[in-house]
């Protein structure tokens, strides 16, 4: 959608897909007023632009054994942002890893199984090189869970 600005079809095609990445183009295009071949024609667009740039299952991490989820900052010497990025992203238990601005350099979210798990996740990453500090913060409870556009 080079040049192109996603309008109000597109944004409810996206929140569509995003309700259940399964529904067929036949549903969507009754949802939007639209022929099958109009809808696909939108979807590829969308898809091409990377606009929606995957599909996929959202887990609920507690069914799959992991109780302890943490939401960490952490603050690394400038020089090594870069290596330590690089080494998070191999870490399993990694989930979301980004660069920031503000407290943190980087926040990354983890799922332990455990507790001891976590500290020891947590520990782990204060040893990589290059970290200075780690700012752990336990999700207790969640109160919205949805995707967004």
């Amino acid at each position: 959608m080079a040049g192109r600005i996603v309008d109000e079809i597109d944004r409810k095609i996206i929140s569509i897909l995003m309700a259940n990445a399964r529904t067929t183009y036949r549903e969507i295009a009754k949802s939007v007023s639209l022929t099958d071949v109009a809808v696909i024609k939108r979807i590829k667009k969308l898809e091409g632009s990377k606009v929606i740039k995957k599909y996929t299952a959202i887990v609920d991490p507690t069914a799959l054994g992991y109780s302890k989820i943490s939401f960490t900052g952490v603050n690394v010497k400038p020089e090594k942002l870069f290596d330590v990025v690089r080494e998070l992203k191999d870490k399993s238990y990694v989930k979301y890893l980004a660069l920031t601005t503000g407290d943190h350099d980087i926040i990354v979210v983890i799922w332990a199984s455990t507790g001891e798990e976590l500290d020891k996740i947590h520990s782990e990453i204060k040893s990589i090189e290059g970290v200075i500090s780690v700012y752990p913060a336990i999700l207790s409870e969640v109160l919205k869970d949805e995707a967004y556009v």
